[in-house]
This record gives structure tokens, sequence and C-alpha cells, in this order.
């Protein structure tokens, strides 16, 4: 801000002698995006652009609570198969499988689970023959 308004001029003529000044020095010149066109502009008004900006700028996804639960026993499953030993294999599995209890005893809003807890057992037994250790 450059000085306070004076009195006796209003203060729309005011501002716009601001904005022209400043685009008169080239204060607005040197801003990133310069002379691009606006993103999305082409798009329909969504009054949540902002947050949906920042969260792609950050690099967060938000899913409903059931779908993450679903990609947590994916990710999971998918894990099994990289752990190093019987133990690790078991705490992971018995990890995700109290979060799915949990859910289907409380269903969480959104889509359905679909979901049932892994037989630890039976996963633990198919690491072993992936390693050839029976």
């Amino acid at each position: 801000m450059t000085e306070r308004k004076p009195a006796g001029v209003s203060f729309e003529s005011w501002v716009d002698k601001q904005i022209r000044e400043a685009e008169q020095r080239g204060d607005f010149s040197q801003l990133p995006g310069f002379g691009k066109p606006l993103p999305g502009i082409d798009r329909p008004y969504d009054e949540t652009w902002w947050i949906k900006a920042k969260m792609q700028r950050e690099g967060v996804s938000m899913l409903p609570p059931a779908l993450a639960l679903r990609k947590e026993a994916e990710d999971t499953r998918t894990a099994v198969s990289e752990a190093r030993s019987e133990a690790e294999v078991r705490r992971m599995l018995t990890e995700v499988n109290e979060k799915i209890e949990v859910a289907i005893r409380r269903p969480p809003p959104g889509p359905l689970l679909n979901l049932r807890p892994f037989d630890i057992d039976a996963v633990v037994e198919e690491w072993r023959a992936e390693r050839g250790s029976a």
C-alpha cells in the first residue's frame, strides 16, 4: 500500500489511480502467469475450486472413508509379498483387519465397504509358498 486515501476523493477513483500507477510502473508485468489465460476459465464455476486447486498443488487426495479403507487393504495385500518375515505379514494384516472390523460394525459414510477381514493364516501360507518355504 502506498498511501492513505486523501479526504474528499472517492474510494473508487483513489483505487483506480493506485492501479493505473502500478500498471505504469510495470508492477503487474512481473507477476507469475502474466499474459497467460486464467487456468480453468472455460470450466463451469465450482465454489470449492480453491480447495481442489490447493489439494492438487499439495498432492493431497481425499477419498471417502470406505474407499480409503479399500485402498489401504489393497495396498496392504500388495505389500505382503515384499514383507521380510512372517511376523511382519501378520502384523500388517492384523492392523488392516482391525480397521475393517471397526468399519463393518460402524459403516463409514459413502459407498459400501465390500470388504471382509483377511484370513491371516491363508495369506501367510501364500506368502510362504511365494518364497518356497512351506
